[in-house]
C-alpha cells in the first residue's frame, strides 16, 4: 500500500532556521529524571509553555524564565480549561511565530488528547511534531515494584480509562482475558471497579493497588485484594492522580525493591 505524505509532520531533525511549530510533548508520570532529551530540550527553547495539571511541580520548576507558560489543566470536580481553548491558544501563538510546547502529563497519545489535537492541527495546517513520553501505567508500576507482565503470571496488559460513561467497559471480556489490567482515572471509583470485576468473574482475593502521585516525592502505594481494598481506601484516603492496577503481578510489589530513597511510602494491608 502506498503511504500518503503528510506534509504538516515535522520530520525528526528540525533546523533552527524552520518556522515556529507546535510540538505535542509527553512529559512522562512525573519524576523530572523521566523526562526524554527531546523533551527537555523543546521545553528548553519554547515561547510558549501549555501545561496540563498533570505535570509535576517538579517539571514545572524546571520550565525556562524566557518561556510564557500558561497552565490549561483539567482536573476532576473542578474548574477546567475547556479542549476548544486550548487547541485555539496553540493556533494562535504558532501564527505568532512562536514555538509552542503543548505539555501533558504522561503520554500524549494514551487518554491525552494528543490525537485529538495533532489532527485540529492538521486540519489547521500548522506544523507540529509528537514527541511520546513514558505513560503512567509503565512508570508507576516500575517504581511501585510492580511488573506489569511477568512469566507464567501475566502474558498480557489491558489499559483501560475509567472516566467516561460507566456502560462502556466490557467487563466480561477482562475477566476473561486474565490480563494485567490497569485503570487510568479511576481513585473516585475503585469500590465500583472492585465490584465489577467481582460480578464479572474476577477472584475476589485477586491482588489490587492503587499508586497515587507515583514517580513523584510523593508517591504512595495502597496494596490489598479487589474484595478488601474499597474499605481499606476509604481508610486511609489517597490524593489524585491516580492509578489502579489490578492482577496477580501486584504480589511481586513485596518482593521487588526498586524505589528510590524519595518514593518510599507504601501501604500494604
Amino acid at each position: 500500500m502506498e503511504k500518503t505524505p503528510t506534509n504538516n509532520i515535522v520530520p525528526h531533525n528540525i533546523n533552527e532556521n524552520d518556522t515556529a511549530i507546535v510540538s505535542l510533548v509527553g512529559a512522562g508520570p512525573g519524576d523530572p529524571e523521566l523526562l526524554t532529551i527531546k523533551a527537555l530540550n523543546v521545553i528548553n527553547h519554547a515561547d510558549v509553555i501549555l501545561y496540563d495539571h498533570l505535570v509535576s511541580p517538579e517539571i514545572v520548576a524546571l520550565f525556562p524564565t524566557h518561556a510564557n507558560t500558561i497552565a490549561v489543566g483539567k482536573r476532576f470536580n473542578c474548574c477546567s480549561t475547556p479542549q476548544k481553548t486550548i487547541n485555539q491558544l496553540m493556533i494562535d501563538f504558532a501564527l505568532k511565530g512562536q514555538s509552542v510546547c503543548r505539555l501533558k502529563g504522561g503520554d500524549p497519545f494514551i487518554f491525552g488528547r494528543g490525537g485529538e489535537e495533532a489532527l485540529y492541527l492538521e486540519q489547521h495546517h500548522i506544523r507540529y511534531q509528537v514527541i511520546p513520553g513514558i505513560t503512567a501505567a509503565m512508570g508507576c508500576c516500575a517504581y511501585s515494584g510492580i511488573p506489569i507482565t511477568h512469566r507464567n503470571v501475566s502474558r498480557g496488559f489491558t489499559v483501560i480509562t475509567a472516566h467516561g460513561n460507566d456502560y462502556d467497559i466490557d467487563w466480561p471480556t477482562l475477566a476473561q482475558l486474565q490480563h494485567t489490567i490497569i485503570f487510568y482515572m479511576g481513585l473516585h471509583k475503585v469500590a465500583w471497579i472492585a465490584q465489577q470485576l467481582i460480578a464479572a468473574g474476577v477472584s475476589s482475593q485477586t491482588p489490587m493497588a492503587i499508586i497515587s502521585q507515583g514517580t513523584t516525592p510523593q508517591h504512595t502505594h495502597l496494596i490489598s485484594t479487589l474484595i478488601e481494598l474499597p474499605q481499606q481506601l476509604a481508610l486511609n484516603p489517597l490524593a489524585s492522580p491516580a492509578l489502579i492496577v489490578v492482577g496477580d503481578v501486584v504480589r511481586f510489589a513485596n518482593q521487588i525493591h526498586s524505589i528510590p530513597d524519595s518514593v518510599n511510602n507504601v501501604l500494604a494491608l
